[in-house]
């Protein structure tokens, strides 16, 4: 009875196991459909988007895709258009494929795309060639891209490295490889695409790199422009020509390889001799003072990552710091005041904002292309003086500390005529009146003397190196002579107002800059300047002091004071030419706590300084109007903002009179204010040359400025 009971039971169970197991199965089918329909909705969601973007997509024609080349470079508004870079019409001509030398067509093939004539437009075995370059260090290895990948993503849709554009470029690739026969697409890319050298198509290289038609390249010229594809700057065999004879050489390799070239051929081929660079300059559309813009926005945009390939080929939108009131100003004003004068006058004005380095006009010339006055290395005559002032500040010495003014030897014997104030004076008081012997006493009580000047100029922003010069401020990489505070050394005015912006911001320095954004045609972000803290380069309160002893000079200058009762601090500067008893340069720089303006005044060949009745001229004079004129007009409409006022340095090493004081019989006052003593000639003035070419900037090149620095 058991038995039966045991059997029944394990019937009972067994039935019920197989209950279970029935149950089950559904449940895994269905999990298994599930994943199998997901895995199918996951693999086909890609497609279903690719469908739909082809059959969204239109590509565009060559023709409606070169202007995305061109580079506009904007004011800061965004608006206002300063300068374009552009192909010019002479350097791109789209020449039939039936016209270019078939060795020039698979030289390229060879170097982008072997198989060009059998993939569809995207190739997966080139991206694996690419990864397989860059992981065995192998540049030559070629790219991973089609011919026809790489003319939609510079033409078309961009070079940023996303998910998004690799898409993109998938999708208008595959359908111009559809609707294009491989004649176009291959025709169109050799018409468009940049070969270095400015030059954009198979033409526009040919006379760039040969001075030859397309018609006319061979074997071994065609292999040089095919190798600069990749990378046209770092390819040029002017700039790199070991690596661009290597890719030369994998050039015509890979001709062999795919039988485009005889083997005997290209044994017997060498490296063809290129033209210098230097004959195919850009075309730019930039007209006046606009032009030299240009130039330093080109200059500014290699230090912060943007390339010149960048700049031909992506159609970038450059939106710089320049303000279109203060630029409409300083150009208002230079033409007004430089009419009536001398042919050979020339200016050079720069305003920076000194609470954010932004340059917000400049002003170098009105030729274009010819030099640039405002990046110039100059002499700057008693301007200097204010970095010798706030090096003694800095050391403890009050612009109260009175000093003499009498004669000065220097060493070896020269001496240097005193005047002012009837034998001593204030250093303030010496600033105002821009007297030469006191502030060599000043510089002489400095613990190191002219170098602590020199030291103080560099860290307020006079740039430590120019073009030429290896280091400035120096005599021959020693200490520099005592002449350096009255203005012996060259400086640019550009580092002019760079330093006076530094004092007005309360010692804290933001590099000057032009630069505020960089974008592509298709809206990408290259650059955006974040916002600076900026560097304190020296205590506030020794900046205030320093710009506090400046607030009289503008009214004492011509009585140049700034509309509206608007507060400025300023100095003055001239310097002589030789021992003529002329003059040469000129000089007015002065700052608000919003706009900080450095003017010089000069010639154009080097010659006296003249005014047009033929007096000397002054910085006082036209510099000093000329700044006004600036500085009213580009804040115009602004809050009237005061300096602050410094405090009792606290730690003053103030004294008796510094110097014998020498009483000098008073001279009759005049209501107008006296002219400043320019710098005397020996030896503060760097010698010029026995006979000055017409030019007027011989005395550049023999301090060793480069020969491309000559205006032209």
């Amino acid at each position: 009875m058991a038995q039966t009971n045991n059997q029944s039971s394990g019937k009972t169970s067994q039935s019920s196991s197989s209950g279970a197991t029935k149950a089950k199965r559904p449940r895994r089918v269905v999990i298994r459909n599930t994943i199998i329909s997901v895995t199918v909705a996951v693999l086909a969601a890609p497609f279903l988007i690719f469908g739909v973007a082809y059959v969204a997509t239109d590509v565009p024609e060559p023709d409606e895709l070169a202007t995305k080349q061109i580079a506009q470079i904007f004011a800061s508004d965004s608006t206002t258009e300063l300068a374009r870079i552009v192909p010019p019409e002479g350097n791109r001509k789209s020449v039939p494929l039936d016209q270019i030398p078939e060795v020039t067509r698979y030289a390229v093939l060879a170097a982008e795309d072997r198989q060009f004539y059998t993939n569809n437009g995207f190739s997966f075995t080139g991206f694996g060639r690419a990864i397989l370059g860059q992981l065995t260090g192998n540049s030559s290895a070629g790219g991973g891209s089609t011919i026809t990948q790489q003319y939609v993503k510079n033409m078309v849709v961009g070079n940023d490295y996303s998910y998004k554009r690799k898409a993109k470029e998938l999708v208008y690739s595959v359908k111009m490889a559809n609707e294009w026969s491989k004649e176009e697409v291959l025709q169109a890319y050799l018409n468009t695409i940049y070969f270095g050298r400015n030059a954009y198509g198979i033409d526009a290289a040919a006379k760039a790199y040969f001075g030859v038609e397309a018609q006319q390249l061979d074997a071994a010229q065609s292999a040089v422009l095919a190798a600069s594809i990749q990378r046209p700057s770092e390819l040029d065999p002017w700039n790199n020509p070991e690596e661009a004879l290597e890719r030369w050489n994998y050039v015509l390799d890979g001709m062999v390889t795919e039988g485009w070239l005889d083997a005997n051929e290209r044994a017997n081929l060498s490296y063809p001799e290129t033209t210098d660079p230097a004959l195919n300059e850009a075309y730019t559309e930039a007209t006046g003072p606009n032009g030299l813009i240009k130039n330093q926005v080109m200059a500014e945009l290699a230090t912060v990552g943007i390339s010149e390939d960048d700049v031909q080929t992506k159609g970038l939108r450059i939106t710089t710091t320049i303000d279109m009131q203060a630029q409409n100003a300083t150009i208002e004003t230079v033409r007004q005041n430089l009419e009536g004068q001398r042919d050979n006058i020339r200016t050079a004005t720069v305003s920076i904002e000194p609470t954010t380095g932004a340059v917000r006009a400049y002003y170098g010339g009105e030729d274009a292309t010819g030099w640039d006055y405002a990046n110039a290395p100059l002499q700057t005559g008693s301007t200097f003086k204010i970095f010798g002032v706030a090096a003694a500040v800095q050391q403890g010495i009050p612009t109260t500390q009175m000093i003499s003014t009498a004669p000065f030897q220097l060493p070896g014997g020269i001496t240097v005529p005193g005047s002012g104030c009837n034998g001593a004076c204030t250093v303030a008081e010496a600033l105002k009146q821009s007297l030469n012997t006191p502030f060599l006493r000043l510089q002489d009580e400095l613990a190191h003397t002219s170098q602590d000047t020199a030291d103080m100029a560099h860290a307020l922003g006079i740039a430590e190196s120019l073009p030429g010069i290896e280091h400035t401020l120096t005599e021959n990489g020693e200490q520099p002579f005592e002449g350096i505070i009255l203005g012996q050394y060259l400086s640019r005015p550009m580092d002019m107002a760079q330093a006076l912006s530094t004092l007005a911001n309360e010692g804290v320095y933001h590099k000057a800059h032009f630069v505020q954004k960089v974008e592509t045609s298709q809206g990408e972000v290259l650059y955006q300047r974040g916002e600076d803290q900026g560097e304190r380069r020296v205590a506030a309160n020794v900046a205030s002091t320093v710009i506090n002893a400046m607030l009289p000079i503008a009214n004492w200058s011509g009585y140049n004071d700034l509309a509206g009762g608007r507060q400025s601090a300023a100095k003055t500067g001239t310097t002589q030419l030789g021992d003529t008893g002329m003059n040469k340069d000129a000089w007015m720089i002065g700052a608000t706590p919003q706009l900080a303006t450095a003017v010089w005044v000069g010639t154009d060949d080097n010659t006296a300084l003249l005014n047009q009745w033929g007096g000397s001229m002054y910085g006082a004079s036209l510099p000093a109007t000329i700044w006004k004129g600036i500085q009213d007009g580009a804040l115009q409409g602004q809050e009237n903002l005061q300096f602050p006022t410094p405090e009792p340095l606290g730690f003053n090493k103030g004294r008796g009179t510094i110097g014998p004081v020498i009483t000098q019989a008073p001279t009759p006052s005049t209501e107008a204010p006296q002219e400043e003593q320019p710098a005397p000639v020996d030896p503060f003035q760097i010698p010029l040359p026995a006979n000055p070419v017409p030019d007027g900037m011989q005395f550049l090149e023999d301090l060793g400025v480069p020969a491309n620095w000559m205006p032209r």
